[in-house]
């Protein structure tokens, strides 16, 4: 579900951190925004000092944490694997409405990687990501929000300091598992992925004691995980959960999609077609799960067929991995929708490699040879 943010939030401005001690200004409202300038704000540029600190390793940013925790500031914590996008800027933004620190962790984590997957060719663009978390903060201070005053970019050696990490199942190593929530539908297809999730996670919040964690709900079984892991090792944190960002024609935004190129890009729109076909259905008052999955299967059954009629040279060729609808707490399979509850509606597909390339073809990151996954959802919210 998504989070529920109020308009308007008051809470106290202090001024850049600097070491102790603080002094705190004065009170002020803040409306959250929703795009990142892309130029930084007309104020008064003597008024914003960048004190956004990078930390490697766990000692340090242990003792900033701790100084924060001294003077009564809250940290929201904001995971992410880099490859910044706006999906992930926009929960800085819910994090620095919401709290006076934001920390973002930037770490490809390898134990949520199978053993054939894209660990060594994920997109790592820390220049860029960094670029884009300080033109944020600029952001934010222009408005008086909390501010991003810590990224935390560890090395493996850090994150999994006694045993190098394994995707072998069982695999050695220390590890969370979450049985059997993270062998489900994603899991069902990775089944090393929500083991690495919990682990990375259990650790990043035990590293930075955030006050809130932010995630995106597109990445929903992923929510329902960490909302798991929170309640069962009673961890003392808050998850929130900002919507889904899309692109224009509704793409689910994701760090692997720089891998699509044009050809894959816009046949790639089929999995949030689908999904949408099945919304409509439970919207129209169909609960029974064959009434509201079929028309989602058919057209995406149909673009399948008609993409696999195609030249080689024009056609993008996907797999369906999964079109799922399923309770919201346990991300099971139902069989009709309690209106009372709702229910999840998600899918997977796996675009396949471009198979002929045009000399003159955008084909995007890896040239068009790498397999991308996408994987979108939608919330059937109760019926009050």
């Amino acid at each position: 579900m998504a989070a529920v943010r109020p308009s308007t939030l008051l809470f106290l401005r202090r001024c850049p951190y600097t070491g102790p001690p603080f002094s705190y200004t004065r009170a002020f409202a803040y409306k959250p925004r929703r795009h990142l300038t892309t130029t930084p704000p007309r104020y008064d540029s003597s008024s914003f000092s960048p004190h956004t600190h990078t930390f490697h390793d766990v000692a340090p940013l242990r003792q900033f944490r701790r100084d924060l925790l001294i003077h009564n500031r809250t940290v929201g914590l904001v995971p992410t694997m880099g490859a910044l996008h706006e999906g992930h800027l926009s929960l800085v933004r819910e994090a620095a409405a919401e709290n006076t620190d934001v920390f973002v962790s930037v770490y490809v984590n390898p134990t949520q990687f199978g053993l054939n997957e894209d660990l060594a060719s994920y997109p790592k663009t820390w220049e860029a990501d960094m670029r884009m978390l300080i033109a944020l903060d600029w952001e934010l201070a222009s408005v008086g929000a909390g501010r991003i005053t810590a990224v935390f970019a560890p090395s493996t050696k850090t994150m999994y300091p006694t045993i190098p990490p394994d995707s072998a199942i069982p695999g050695a190593g220390s590890f969370v598992e979450m049985r059997p929530l993270g062998q489900l539908l994603e899991g069902a297809s990775r089944p090393v992925f929500f083991r690495g999730v919990a682990t990375v996670c259990m650790k990043l919040f035990n590293i930075c004691t955030p006050d809130r964690v932010y995630f995106g709900q597109k990445d929903i079984q992923q929510t329902v995980v960490i909302k798991r892991l929170v309640k069962d090792f009673h961890l003392n944190t808050e998850v929130r959960i900002g919507p889904t960002q899309r692109e224009d024609d509704g793409l689910a935004m994701s760090s692997r999609n720089v891998y699509l190129g044009t050809r894959r890009r816009n046949t790639g729109i089929v999995l949030r077609e689908s999904l949408l076909k099945a919304e409509a259905q439970y919207l129209s008052g169909k609960r029974k799960r064959g009434d509201i999955l079929w028309p989602a299967n058919a057209y995406a059954d149909r673009v399948q067929h008609e993409q696999d009629s195609l030249d080689a040279h024009s056609r993008a060729r996907f797999e369906v991995d999964y079109i799922s609808l399923a309770d919201p707490e346990t991300m099971e399979e139902i069989d009709e929708v309690d209106e009372s509850r709702g229910a999840i509606l998600s899918g997977a597909v796996k675009m396949l490699p471009v198979e002929d390339a045009r000399e003159d073809e955008e084909l995007g990151v890896g040239g068009g040879k790498i397999p991308v996954r996408l994987i979108d959802n939608i919330v059937l919210e109760p019926i009050v």
